[in-house]
């Protein structure tokens, strides 16, 4: 093997490690919030989907409360549906990085 072509698999691997703490990166920074309908739930979710933020405005208190338990998942799952959204971005880009290298 040439010192070419050992320069050529370094540079490949290089690339590749690159992309890979890219995608970490990525990963690590998403979060996505969504709101009610009538904007008296926010969530905010991580990458993960983990819950990491709520906030509810003072007119819930007239909501009964498998009302308010609805308004919480569902808005909920639309934060987690988002930022799975934002996590497939991430891995597509790092599939078609990992493609071109």
């Amino acid at each position: 093997m040439s010192e070419h072509d050992m320069d050529a698999i370094v540079g490949r691997a290089t690339e590749q490690v690159n992309l890979l703490e890219e995608a970490l990166a990525g990963l690590q920074s998403i979060t996505a919030r969504a709101s009610s309908e009538s904007d008296q739930v926010t969530a905010e979710v991580d990458g993960n989907g983990t819950l990491t933020g709520l906030w509810m405005d003072d007119s819930i208190s007239s909501l009964d409360a498998r009302t308010l338990a609805a308004m919480i998942t569902s808005t909920t799952q639309e934060a987690a549906r988002l930022a799975t959204e934002q996590r497939t971005r991430v891995m597509t880009a790092l599939q078609d990085g990992f493609g071109n290298v």
